[in-house]
């Protein structure tokens, strides 16, 4: 749906008419003013949108990295307890095989 000549032609009389031709400049200047501060507006809150996008993307890669840290630190303490229990078993084996030794001992005496 676009205007035609005769349309934009039309709508120009009504706003002399109705204006006056003294007055369609200072409109005109009104209205590239209020233009003009649209404009920087929109660039201000697209500036910030853009700094809090950033912002965002770099806590998720912090987030992602303390994630990473914290399975890793798991994964080390996991394997220290596996660790130490394994050691106490093989000290525990160790122990009843010394005493199934020296009981064997005292039996063949």
């Amino acid at each position: 749906m676009s205007l035609g000549i005769t349309e934009i032609v039309l709508i120009l009389i009504v706003v002399i008419v109705l204006f006056g031709g003294k007055k369609i400049p200072e409109l005109a200047r009104g209205l590239g003013k209020a233009q003009a501060e649209y404009k920087k507006a929109r660039e201000a809150v697209e500036k910030e949108v853009g700094e809090l996008r950033a912002e965002a993307e770099k806590m998720a890669k912090e987030n992602k990295k303390a994630k990473t840290a914290a399975k890793t630190s798991a994964k080390k303490k996991s394997t220290a307890k596996k660790t130490a229990v394994q050691k106490k078993v093989t000290a525990s084996k160790k122990t009843t095989a010394k005493k199934k030794t020296t009981v064997k001992k005292k039996t063949e005496k």
